[in-house]
């Protein structure tokens, strides 16, 4: 038998929707409004599964490769477009203005648009500069 989210899942094909009421059990009391669902809600129930996995796994990519049975690049893959879906989590401070991120400076490193020198260069004038 599927769990509620499952079936809750399946009967909204993905489609966005809010929570109208809330039954509290224990306190026979019902909240009614628009509620929108928190973002790890909002994954499809493969991805909710896969990121509970990753919890469970320690974040460990090679314990989920054995317990998906794919490879490390197929990981790696899924964990990017997740985590593109929840933006909420802020893991690189935002650039100041007029300034690139740590992460932008790589990638114009990895272009070829700057060399290690520059960016080494940049990113200690960050640092003395706090």
């Amino acid at each position: 038998m599927a769990s509620d989210w499952q079936a809750l899942t399946k009967l909204t094909a993905g489609a966005p929707f809010t929570i109208e009421r809330v039954r509290l059990l224990d306190h026979d009391m019902a909240i009614e409004g628009r509620f929108g669902l928190p973002p790890l809600a909002r994954l499809s129930g493969d991805d909710q599964v896969f990121v509970a996995a990753f919890v469970r796994c320690h974040g460990s990519i090679k314990q989920m490769e054995k317990f998906f049975g794919v490879s490390y690049p197929t990981i790696k893959n899924r964990l990017n477009r997740i985590g593109a879906l929840l933006p909420f989590v802020e893991v690189e401070p935002a650039a100041e203005p007029g300034r690139p991120a740590a992460g932008e400076l790589l990638s114009q490193l990895e272009r070829g648009d700057l060399t290690v020198d520059e960016v080494v260069r940049q990113l200690r004038k960050r640092e003395d500069e706090r």
